[in-house]
């Protein structure tokens, strides 16, 4: 019988089938964060329990991380209290640990494809949603719960329910300033929030074919934003050239016994999925969001549709305008920004900050913007400094921060002001995202850097 991809490496790590219930499915690598991890960690210590493979479970603080002066102890007394937390826990339990001022600290979903944890053909769970950005590997990769958390490091495994199957054909090639997160943002915009909910989309065509691995995280990380469970993408020689070598990544003859299965990992031809969407490459343009969702987005040039135009619920439409103080019709170009934020497990690996320097070189950043550029990681921070691109960033009046999620989620001090915009690289515009009363607009490194130099939403391909 003919599989998809999702089939084969889903089929392969059950585990049990539950009649009329979910799967009991074994994973593989478990990552962990300071966040979702203290109740689970106190749930096995209540119940005497120990984590069952501490060597498949690795932890990372990052949430709450300031991303200034990390040298110091953390102010804050919450995010103090579970870093402390999460750093005791895995010294109790034997667990890789990469606390701040570790070489391998970094965003959860970065450090991981970055030492050879991802691999093709795993199961990989997170107690944080954008772990699907692991799907990029050919795995299968999903956020789960602080409960499931606990279930994983106790067991190593999770019930879950097999989810429905989607394709997303892009074929053709992209424009001129077109980047992976654009191609994501029009997808969205195209499905919906909810156009995916039940379903692991696998992306497949000329377009993801040609992405780079880091375009391919992009894009599977920004799965979950149309419902999804996760993405994921075939491996090819991409992905193999990416992940030899890595230091969690098979070595000598345990290499060559891994690539006979990955190169297995494709849906067969005559594969049938549940639904699947084709579109053509070539009619996305630079994207940006102008709401509170990442489904309402729109090419840069594009004027703001009015209620009539949005598929969708009207009274929502118009209650996420009024938040933005933006109005049916507006055009987006011109509209004025107050904050640049670059980096997230969305776009904060080297080639998002490569993208945003080549924007900024020879130029000046605009007086009136402030801009949050944090690194994914110390491997990141380090290559920005080996490449050069710091210096640039530095003549440009741009100043690069420590490794964590920032102003993705503002855990940390890193807030956009009430009533203030940011052009964002990260995944998420939802009201007070990145702090009480900020407004996020969604866009792409490039975007994000012309938006910088400005000081406000510029079409980077008119610079």
């Amino acid at each position: 019988m003919a599989k998809t991809l999702f089939d084969k490496v889903w089929d392969s790590h059950v585990v049990k089938k539950i009649e009329k219930g979910p799967d009991v499915l074994f994973i593989d690598r478990h990552m962990v964060h300071e966040v979702t991890s203290p109740v689970a960690f106190l749930g096995l210590r209540n119940r005497d329990i120990k984590v069952l493979f501490p060597e498949k479970t690795f932890a990372t603080a990052d949430h709450n991380t300031p991303t200034r002066n990390q040298h110091l102890p953390v102010k804050d007394y919450l995010s103090s209290k579970q870093l402390k937390a999460l750093e005791e826990n895995a010294k109790y339990h034997g667990i890789s640990y990469w606390g701040l001022g570790h070489e391998k600290n970094g965003i959860v979903h970065v450090i991981g494809p970055e030492h050879g944890i991802t691999l093709p053909g795993a199961t990989i769970v997170c107690g944080d949603s954008h772990t699907s950005t692991h799907g990029a590997f050919g795995a299968i990769a999903f956020g789960i719960g602080t409960s499931e958390v606990e279930m994983v490091l106790s067991t190593q495994c999770v019930m879950q329910p097999k989810p429905k199957k989607m394709r997303i054909n892009v074929n053709g090639q992209l424009n001129e300033a077109v980047t992976p997160k654009d191609v994501a943002l029009f997808i969205i915009s195209k499905l919906s929030t909810s156009g995916a909910t039940g379903y692991f989309v696998e992306y497949s065509g000329e377009v993801f074919s040609s992405m780079t691995m880091e375009g391919r995280m992009t894009v599977c990380n920004l799965s979950i934003e149309m419902g999804a469970r996760g993405g994921m993408i075939a491996p090819d020689d991409k992905t193999f050239n990416y992940i030899r070598g890595r230091e969690f990544s098979p070595k000598n003859e345990n290499w060559d016994i891994a690539m006979e299965y990955w190169k297995t990992l494709k849906s067969d031809d005559d594969a049938v999925f549940d639904k699947e969407f084709t579109f053509d490459g070539s009619t996305i343009e630079p994207m940006i969001t102008y709401g509170t969702n990442p489904g309402m987005g729109i090419s840069i040039n594009s004027g703001i549709p009015s209620s009539n135009q949005h598929e969708g619920n009207k009274e929502t439409f118009l209650k996420s305008l009024e938040y933005m103080d933006y109005s049916e019709g507006d055009k987006i170009l011109g509209k004025k920004i107050d904050f640049v934020f670059l980096g997230s497990c969305t776009n904060g690996r080297i080639e998002d900050f490569r993208a945003f320097t080549n924007i900024v070189k020879g130029r000046k950043k605009a007086p009136n913007v402030t801009a949050w550029l944090v690194p994914g990681s110390h491997k990141v921070e380090k290559a920005i400094k080996d490449e050069g691109l710091l210096t640039i960033l530095n003549e440009s009046g741009f100043e690069l921060r420590e490794p964590g999620c920032s102003a993705c989620l503002a855990m940390n001090d890193d807030k956009i002001p009430p009533g203030k915009y940011a052009v964002s690289t990260s995944n998420r515009n939802f009201e007070g995202r990145q702090g009480p009363g900020s407004r996020t607009l969604l866009a792409s490194p490039i975007v994000a850097a012309a938006a910088a130099i400005t000081g406000k939403v510029t079409d980077p391909r008119y610079l």
